[in-house]
């Protein structure tokens, strides 16, 4: 994602820096890997699932994560990073 704003230290959104540093890395794996469910990032973060959860709803009551459900298993919700450019 080259073109797409990245998240640093200096530009992270007021939001972020408030939040727990599982909420943080569950941004950072976001910004990185692109959309994502909730198991695919508990994979790629090495947190448990419901830390992972707890990560999610911090950032999503933030607004810099949108969810949507996954035409693929209805079961299952996409996340995905909203970083205003």
């Amino acid at each position: 994602m080259p073109d797409e704003t990245t998240i640093s230290a200096r530009s992270a959104p007021a939001e972020l820096l408030d939040l727990s540093p599982s909420a943080k890395l569950v941004a950072k794996v976001l910004e990185y890997e692109g959309e994502s469910t909730q198991s695919a990032l508990a994979e790629s973060t090495l947190l448990p699932p419901r830390t992972v959860r707890y990560a999610l709803d911090q950032l999503e009551e933030a607004g810099l994560v949108s969810s949507r459900i996954s035409f693929a298993d209805a079961r299952k919700r996409i996340y995905t990073l909203e970083l205003e450019p």
